[in-house]
């Protein structure tokens, strides 16, 4: 998916993983991903943020909790959304600063007490008994904690494994009680996903749910809120800080911008965030047939893998389907044309979109490429602990 916008873009970073995994230094099933990029564009997002009247929170789900990235990009962008509690752990752990918890999965009740203890900016809510909960917690330490309230998706938006949220019809509702628990404050609305790329040409717009949310601020404003944020989380990137901000958004949530690998990164290599980690494997065995298949452990369902370069030849062989109900073991490749060399060990790189918390995969931090200088300064699982 994005392995044209890194020959382009960030080639040394393809060469890197490439010598790193023929030298031994890196195994196959690695992401290795270039530390000078990625703090490069989470300076670049800081910058138009302030510029059009953003505020961001950042999200490393999809690069793997890592913390050398996660001390980089807080250099630019303090503050994190943190997806679930273990994530927000290793976040704090870095030195970030808590900005929105309970951003995709709900606090769990006997974690509201730590949580809370570090004095989040906001805890998105999902309903009533967890408002009730937060202002339980934050009332035994003694203050108010400001909360979002999570919009219910509109029909047909929200991917499977994560509904929820209060609907529109339902808010006066809601905020009526909410209104009379003492430990919070409503402090803003989100839904998810606000903005998303249009599979037809890889173009970011807003979605239904934006405008549920701007309703919905409306809505309590007209109870007499003020100072209402809107966080509008999905396809944050420099491309749509100046649609998010225009629109009347408050917050953005970078993500996959953060390493270049938006949708519209993939079709637009001039987009100004650099790409900013490959996939390294290698071919494992070859079938009878001639595929060659590769080993395994980080093709995430939804990647969007085309194709795979193996360095030692240049050859470029396109990446087969696989059902995402099976195990990834192996990928395989399509057979080459009589007489193109593949052998076992060879070295592949690729390039496409994924979420590394949820793969098996290394993480391979590399530092020094914008200098010419690479130089491997950790590996790590995809949770962020160093081997």
């Amino acid at each position: 998916m994005f392995l044209d916008t890194v020959l382009t873009r960030n080639p040394r970073l393809a060469d890197a993983a490439t010598a790193l995994h023929q030298s031994g230094e890196v195994p196959p099933n690695t992401y290795v991903v270039d530390l000078d990029a990625v703090e490069a564009n989470a300076a670049m997002l800081a910058a138009e943020a302030e510029r059009v009247g953003l505020n961001l929170w950042f999200v490393v789900k999809q690069i793997g909790r890592n913390p050398e990235l996660i001390r980089a990009i807080a250099r630019h962008i303090p503050k994190f959304a943190a997806i679930e509690p273990p994530e927000a752990r290793v976040l704090h752990a870095a030195g970030a600063r808590a900005g929105n918890l309970g951003h995709l999965a709900q606090i769990p009740r006997r974690a509201l007490p730590e949580m809370l203890a570090w004095r989040p900016e906001t805890v998105t809510v999902y309903d009533l008994d967890n408002a009730r909960a937060v202002s339980e917690a934050a009332g035994r330490l003694g203050f108010v904690q400001d909360i979002l309230i999570r919009l219910e998706g509109a029909e047909g938006s929200v991917y499977p494994g994560q509904e929820g949220g209060v609907p529109l019809d339902g808010l006066d509702a809601f905020a009526a009680e909410a209104e009379r628990l003492p430990g919070v404050r409503i402090a803003g609305v989100t839904a998810f996903p606000c903005v998303l790329c249009d599979p037809a040409d890889s173009l970011p717009r807003p979605t239904p749910n934006f405008e549920l949310a701007l309703k919905a601020r409306q809505a309590l404003a007209a109870r007499g809120h003020s100072g209402l944020a809107l966080s509008a989380p999905s396809a944050t990137s420099m491309a749509t800080l100046p649609m998010l901000a225009e629109l009347g958004a408050t917050h953005g949530e970078p993500g996959h911008s953060l390493t270049g690998t938006t949708p519209l990164h993939a079709v637009d290599p001039h987009q100004p965030e650099i790409p900013a980690y490959v996939y390294v494997s290698e071919v494992a065995h070859t079938l009878a047939d001639g595929r060659p298949a590769l080993f395994g452990g980080g093709f995430y369902a939804r990647s969007g893998v085309k194709e795979a370069l193996l360095p030692r030849t240049g050859l470029r062989l396109p990446v087969q389907d696989a059902p995402a109900e099976n195990i990834d073991y192996y990928r395989l490749l399509e057979a080459p044309a009589p007489g193109q060399d593949v052998r076992a060990g060879d070295t592949a790189v690729l390039a496409f979109r994924t979420q590394i918390f949820v793969t098996r995969s290394t993480v391979a931090v590399v530092s020094g490429l914008s200098s010419g200088a690479p130089r491997l300064t950790g590996l790590y699982d995809p949770l962020g602990r160093a081997y």
